[in-house]
Formats: C-alpha cells, sequence, structure tokens
C-alpha cells in the first residue's frame, strides 16, 4: 500500500462535511432559488417543477434543521411561512454557482459530443 501523499490528515473530511448539508435530491435547486430572495412554499412548488409536496416540505424542515434556511411565520390569514438562506445558505451559493457553471460545459459536451475545457 502507498503512503498517502496529504500534508497534514484532518480528522473529519471536510468535503463530507459540506456535503452532509448539500446532499439530497432537490437540496441544490432549492438553494439555487433561495438565492434570489425569500419564497413561499408554493412558490418553491412552482420554482421546482417535479417536487413532490412531502417531498420539498421534508427537504425543507431537514435543512432548517441543518441551519441553512429560516423559515419566517407570516402574520397573513390564513397563517404562511416564507424560506430564505440563512448566513451559512448564502455562503454555499458561490459553491452551487460553480457546480451549475460546470454542469453546464459537461450538457454542451454531452449534446455536442466534443470536450469543453474550461468554457464559460
Amino acid at each position: 500500500m502507498r503512503k498517502s501523499k496529504v500534508a497534514t490528515p484532518i480528522p473529519r473530511c471536510a468535503v463530507g462535511t459540506c456535503m452532509w448539508l448539500l446532499g439530497g435530491a432537490w437540496t441544490p435547486t432549492l438553494l439555487w432559488n433561495l438565492g434570489a430572495g425569500p419564497r413561499r412554499f408554493g412558490e418553491l412548488r412552482a420554482d421546482v417543477p417535479g417536487i413532490s409536496a412531502k417531498v420539498l416540505s421534508g427537504r425543507l424542515k431537514d435543512l432548517e434543521e441543518k441551519g441553512v434556511i429560516v423559515r419566517t411565520l407570516m402574520a397573513t390569514s390564513p397563517p404562511s411561512a416564507e424560506y430564505s438562506l440563512s448566513a451559512l445558505g448564502r455562503e454555499l451559493l458561490p459553491a452551487i454557482d460553480e457546480i451549475a457553471r460546470i454542469g453546464e460545459r459537461l450538457k454542451l459536451q454531452q449534446e455536442t459530443g466534443k470536450i469543453v475545457i474550461g468554457a464559460d
């Protein structure tokens, strides 16, 4: 077995810790949509075609528990809630933006059959 070339092993994998926040179906898409500003549940359902109400509700609760989003109750009749990114959620947006940029490049490669390196 070869010895690891990592200078100083870290006790916990930093990538794994970040992916714990971003993992799960729909999570990056929800954060992307919340990056434009607060949204209500119905607005998020419209923003993310294909997500069921049950999955959206579960994902929002999970993200709130992890401190990635903030749920604010609105004093309306009937009562409603608005979801927005926390400071941690806003900190994750550049990573999601970069993943989206790379994804667009990969889609182009698949469509054209040509390798596209570093295209913006």
